[in-house]
């Protein structure tokens, strides 16, 4: 749990890199990422050789074994003198996480060059996801005095606030929520309430292959991992772990500054080496077809790309440029056959007109198990935007399913609906969570509740129009109102009153 004197400390980090001229939200989350992975490494080294002298074994360590590789570990250079620790980690430990490979870091000759590791012959994997976007970064904390400041509250928050890893997965959210309140790159970040009850609603285990092809920060993923580690920690095989590590969650995205920051979000959740690959997903070099059983996404709204360089096999599902209704497709690709899918979607999707709308939903409840349909409320995507979603749960099946669709009409998320975003006790979050797993208690209620089914043959008569306002029915109570003479009498009523009280106050004038 992110405390009042946390934030504050995350605050006063925040403010010494904006004072320092990095004014940009992501690059100040970027730069801080590096120097929480140079922490991590040293803490990673420290456990290493703490198992070396309880077992008598060599440990396989991070950092060379000489004076200039000793010099690299946070342990040894956070207490140093402003100018040294600059010059150390901007000439040294940086260019050092770039080259890194194995798990290791490079060494640097007698002249300071960095001696780069060779590559091996073995199947090995030689780079983590964080290092294999390392390649393009930039180091830009601009001077020796906001490095120090940066690295002192860095070492302030992990020795006395987040000394756990679960705490550290805090602290990373904390900053990507800064992506949005700043104003500027919103777009990468789905609120964590709201991915969470995606989560619940897919109900990921550890033997599931997890995709985002839109992954932004990775949010999604690592909602699914906190929920596989909450249900399933205590029962998971040593094979179910390597997974987890390694295998079960993989993310796409075309931005490098987005994969590394991802791959750092991953890292500190006990994901590191997820998969997660520069690739444009609905172009033609994505080719991946039924590997996954969960995809989770908010993918790209309101975005077109270039026709010619749309997978074929996507638009023969939806023709169209629109990226909301190409992602559908994509998932439905992605998946195996009885794979889940949780997908934020623009309410345009649920009821437009066009025959490349048409064609999805009807791709959707024909083809496969159109589950539920739960529309949210525009607020809950501000401040930064305003725009009506709603979220769709459906099972890849190739041989449709689909007999009765749940509608859910969501009120509340448990926040102010305002740009501030407050805490509010109105919450639909749990109650949907509770309606959704049992779908026999739904079964006979009204179109004038707040969740109820519709058959599908309404569905298909109605031209697969999902929105739930097609579907909902309002009571309209009745209101009684008194004579039109009685409402007559009583305005005269207040006629007469109003002229008492204008002639006392013309006679209190006139004295």
């Amino acid at each position: 749990m992110i405390t009042g004197t946390i934030k504050n400390k995350i605050d006063k980090i925040w403010t010494d890199i904006w004072a320092g001229g990095i004014t940009n939200p992501l690059t100040v989350i970027e730069q801080l990422t590096y120097l929480m992975f140079i922490r991590s490494l040293d803490e990673k080294e420290l456990e290493y050789e703490e198992f070396a002298n309880m077992t008598g074994e060599k440990a396989d360590l991070i950092f060379p074994q000489s004076e200039a590789g000793r010099s690299m570990r946070w342990s040894k250079f956070k207490n140093r003198d402003s100018r040294e620790i600059f010059d150390l980690v901007s000439r040294r430990v940086f260019p050092a996480v770039k080259k890194m490979k194995y798990g290791k870091l490079p060494d640097f000759n007698d002249k300071g060059e960095l001696v780069e590791i060779p590559d091996r012959s073995d199947e090995e994997t030689a780079q983590t996801a964080f290092t294999r976007y390392m390649d393009n970064a930039v180091f830009v904390i601009p001077n020796p005095q906001v490095l120090q400041k940066i690295i002192t509250g860095l070492d302030d928050l992990y020795e006395h606030d987040i000394s756990e890893l679960d705490m550290q997965g805090d602290l990373y959210e904390y900053m990507l929520g800064k992506l949005s309140t700043a104003g500027q790159n919103g777009q990468f970040r789905t609120p964590k309430h709201i991915r969470e009850m995606m989560v619940e609603l897919v109900s990921p285990t550890p033997d599931d292959i997890i995709c985002d092809p839109a992954c932004g920060t990775a949010g999604f993923l690592v909602s699914a991992a906190e929920y596989i580690r909450k249900h399933y920690e205590s029962t998971m095989s040593d094979e179910q772990w390597k997974n987890f590590a390694e295998k079960t969650f993989t993310g796409y995205d075309t931005d490098y500054t987005m994969l590394r920051i991802s791959a750092m979000n991953l890292m500190l959740h006990s994901i590191t080496n997820p998969d997660i690959d520069c690739k444009d997903s609905l172009s033609k070099q994505n080719s991946t077809s039924g590997k996954y059983t969960v995809c989770l996404a908010n993918p790209p709204f309101k975005g077109s790309i270039d026709a010619e360089g749309i997978n074929d096999n996507l638009k023969a599902v939806t023709n169209t440029k629109k990226t909301e209704l190409l992602f559908i497709a994509l998932f439905l690709r992605l998946m195996q056959k009885g794979g889940r899918c949780a997908c934020i979607v623009p309410d345009g999707v649920l009821f437009g007109s066009s025959n490349a709308h048409k064609a999805i939903r009807k791709e959707l409840v024909e083809s496969h198990w159109l589950k539920a349909v739960i529309s949210m409320p525009s607020g809950v995507f501000k401040p930064y935007a305003g725009v009506s979603t709603a979220v769709l749960v459906f099972v890849k099946t190739d041989k449709g399913g689909t007999d009765n669709v749940w509608f859910y009409d969501m009120k509340a998320d448990g926040f102010s609906l305002d740009d501030k975003r407050n805490e509010v006790p109105e919450n639909d979050i749990p109650d949907i969570i509770a309606r959704f797993n049992d779908p026999d208690g739904e079964r006979d209620r009204k179109r004038t509740d707040q969740s109820f089914f519709v058959p599908k043959s309404e569905i298909v008569e109605n031209g697969y129009d999902l929105s739930v306002n097609k579907y909902k029915k309002t009571e309209y109570a009745a209101v009684e109102y008194p004579p039109a003479s009685e409402i007559m009498a009583d305005i005269d009523g207040l006629y007469k009153e109003l002229g008492g009280v204008l002639s006392e106050l013309g006679g209190l004038l006139n004295e």
